[in-house]
């Protein structure tokens, strides 16, 4: 029904523009122009020089065609040029799709073919793959596309030039675009990024301007960060675009300080010369940094924050990230979601509490992103809220909009994923009174046995107390007794001579008998290039391990 306010008040060029996270980079060039955007090496850009390249970057691919809807496929490290995509791409409305760079050859070019890239911005460093991608692309999909190298200063090996022109040659052969502006419709796809795909083809998630824009500011809402942080980047750009990072970073005219390849002693390195004071990293990363000489520390005297995303972290990396002097901050999400979408906010009350319950609270995942409209956990046969008792279980799910468009060229698996007009993620957890959410397990991680639910996070975190573990984890393993039963994959510190039988006294004395894993494997831990310790490789190995019963 019509009113009054609906007349004569439309929106207008003067009064409506679409959201996206373009514009934080403009404003920043404007602004802040003079200041440090991007370290890498010996490589230093202002705002204004880093908007220039990307707008270069912007003219160039224009001028090959690219434009909404077109998709550009980029194979780059934690470089100026991974930034520079980000701003470049969504400026012209297309489409950007950051590829992991551990990929094998067949299945980069099933990726680049699936969401029909135009174009692929790829490193020397990846060009043995990338090569076979391009022949597979070719011979298998009949596709060629518009390839363009680029031969970064900070990695001196001689890798192969694939394509028809040099990255740095190419921008500066085309002026920059007046202005990176975004979509008319902040609905427009933004970027497209591919699932694991373990249990078959990888699902490509379709995010959209509005959600990357929200989310952006979400992130820096969610730490407090200042104007002017300093940003390292330990977590690969890649991965769900750097959880939104890249355009979070311009929203506070920050420094991007870029990192090849994570290393302890580049990571400590960086933090002290740059005075690093916010990154993100998978738990992994976290613990090295923790497990790092005390040498290493020396010139870190300001404050530093770092992100931890994913599974609760164990109380043993809470605790030893509070030891090295680096505040932790948890966050929680997917890549449907943008990366993080909830966090656990730390209550100021929380300071009185006794270090095993500031542990319990901080590795909830806590409550939905500001600017996220729900999350909560139901029953996903009934749709209905679980109470919130901290015991009944459903699934983590979201609505709102930092929630993915869909998934590209897949509409029953868009329709299965939004059922009952919310965004199932797949994540068992229960609901405490305050309303925090914590995970218990992925539903695949949930390991029953002889009738039990055993949660495989419960049996880690048990693990995790011992000081000897470096990294761990847990699956199910067949039994013909009980049908499943925890089998636990360990990597000790280097100094630790811990046994299985030292590993299982020390369960005993935490879990129920039977959550106590019988069979403790002393081995290498696949984990993905983002930190993710890889469930589905270690599931494979326990079906071949032999039956332990007596």
């Amino acid at each position: 029904m019509s009113s009054i306010f609906d007349q004569h008040l439309d929106k207008n060029a003067a009064n409506y523009v679409a959201l996206s996270p373009v514009s934080f980079v403009e404003r920043s060039a404007e602004i802040f122009g003079d200041l440090g955007a991007v370290v890498h090496g010996q490589r230093r850009y202002t705002w204004a020089q880093t908007r220039e390249r990307s707008a270069r970057l912007a003219a160039a691919l224009r001028a090959h065609g690219v434009a909404r809807g077109s998709t550009v496929s980029v194979m780059l490290a934690n470089t100026p040029e991974m930034i520079e995509v980000h701003y470049a791409v969504p400026a012209l409305g297309a489409v950007l799709n950051t590829l992991n760079t551990r990929l094998d050859a067949s299945l980069l070019a099933w990726q680049v073919n699936h969401c029909e890239a135009q174009v692929l911005i790829t490193d020397r460093e990846f060009s043995p793959a990338v090569n076979e991608a391009l022949r597979l692309l070719k011979n298998k999909h009949g596709r060629e596309i518009l390839v363009i190298d680029v031969c970064d200063s900070e990695y001196t090996a001689a890798g192969e030039r694939l394509g028809s022109f040099e990255y740095e040659a190419w921008i500066d052969a085309h002026a920059p675009l007046p202005v990176l502006s975004g979509p008319a419709d902040e609905w427009d796809a933004i970027a497209v990024s591919y699932t694991s795909g373990t249990t078959g083809d990888p699902k490509g998630v379709v995010t959209h301007h509005r959600g990357a824009y929200l989310n952006a500011v979400c992130n820096a809402l969610t730490w407090s960060m200042p104007q002017f942080p300093v940003y390292l980047w330990t977590l690969p750009m890649f991965h769900c675009n750097g959880w939104c990072f890249p355009w979070t970073i311009a929203l506070q005219g920050g420094t991007h300080v870029c990192l090849r390849r994570v290393d302890v002693h580049a990571i400590l390195s960086a933090i002290s010369r740059h005075r690093v004071d916010h990154y993100c990293a998978a738990p992994i990363v976290h613990n090295l940094l923790i497990s790092a000489p005390p040498i290493l520390f020396e010139g870190i005297r300001h404050r530093v924050r770092a992100m931890v995303a994913g599974a609760s972290p164990p109380a043993s990396m809470i605790e030893g990230m509070s030891r090295i002097g680096f505040d932790l901050t948890h966050v929680y999400g997917l890549t449907e979601v943008y990366g993080p979408a909830s966090v656990a906010v730390k209550r100021a009350e929380w300071a009185y509490e006794t270090a095993a319950r500031q542990c319990h609270l901080n590795s909830r995942q806590g409550v939905r992103y500001p600017l996220q409209e729900a999350l909560t956990v139901m029953n996903p046969q009934t749709m209905q809220e679980v109470p919130p008792d901290g015991q009944s279980m459903g699934e983590i799910m979201f609505r709102g909009n930092i929630v993915m468009k869909g998934y590209l060229k897949n509409p029953a698996g868009t329709e299965q994923a939004f059922s009952g007009g919310w965004f199932h993620t797949g994540d068992l957890a229960v609901m405490d009174a305050d309303r925090y959410v914590k995970i218990q397990d992925r539903s695949k991680d949930i390991i029953i046995s002889g009738g039990e639910n055993i949660s495989s996070l419960e049996v880690e975190d048990a693990l995790y107390s011992h000081p000897g573990v470096m990294v761990c984890a847990v699956v199910a393993k067949p039994d013909l007794k009980w049908g499943e039963t925890p089998v636990a994959y360990v990597e000790l510190k280097p100094d630790s001579q811990l046994s299985a039988e030292d590993l299982i006294a020390h369960c005993k004395a935490l879990l129920a008998s039977f959550k106590v894993p019988r069979d403790i494997r002393f081995e290498p831990i696949p984990k993905t290039s983002t930190g993710k310790i890889q469930k589905s490789e270690l599931r494979a190995r326990a079906k071949r391990l032999p039956d332990l019963r007596q």
